[in-house]
This record gives structure tokens, sequence and C-alpha cells, in this order.
């Protein structure tokens, strides 16, 4: 059935303070990502990936970096994306946050076998 309970999804914990439930088909993922590891003195390092990505933000507030533009707050309610390939990291600006990112195509570096 294509239906996930938040309750009931598998749990990643790729990191300290972060845990990761997916949902995903062939070419579209979806990953809730809920920090608990907040405020953050320093952003995460900057990095990329060949996927298209767009990101929620359920709770929380983060600064949004990508490549060489000033950084953006952002709060609940606010979006960013990420074109293929460019340079991007976040900034917890709260204790907690819900970020809810999707990613085309599937970041199969996501998957647990």
């Amino acid at each position: 059935m294509p239906v996930l309970h938040y309750g009931t999804a598998e749990v990643q914990k790729p990191a300290e303070g972060l845990e990761r439930r997916l949902v995903s088909l062939e070419k579209l993922m979806t990953a809730v990502l809920d920090f608990s590891n907040g405020p953050q003195a320093e952003p995460d390092p900057m990095h990329s990936h060949p996927h298209e990505q767009t990101c929620y933000i359920a709770a929380g507030e983060v600064l949004f970096f990508i490549e060489d533009e000033a950084p953006v707050h952002l709060k609940a309610g606010d979006m960013f994306y990420v074109p293929s390939g460019k340079q991007h990291a976040i900034q917890l600006l709260t204790q907690t946050a819900r970020l809810v990112d999707s990613f085309s195509p599937v970041r199969e570096d996501f998957l647990i076998s």
C-alpha cells in the first residue's frame, strides 16, 4: 500500500541528533529529517550531489547556504531548492528542526540494504 505512517516508519540515524525516514518510488524520494542537535555555531560542511532537491522547512529555523550567495534565514513554512551539482549546506538555528526533502533521482546512498 502506498502509505507510510510516521510512527511506524523505519528510522535511520545517519548522524548524532539526526533521524531520517524515507519513502521512494523509482525516480523520486522524500526524506523527513528530524534534527535535535541545534542550535549549531557553524553550518554543516558544504556538499553537492547529482540529484535535484527541494526542501520544505516543517519546523524550526535554519540558515541556508548555496555556493557564493549570501545565507538565507528560513523558518517553518519556507522552502528552498538545489539544482544538480550545486554546493549547499544548512545551519540549525533552533534546538530542533524538521525538514522534508525530495530528491530526483532517488538517493541510492540513503537506501539501506
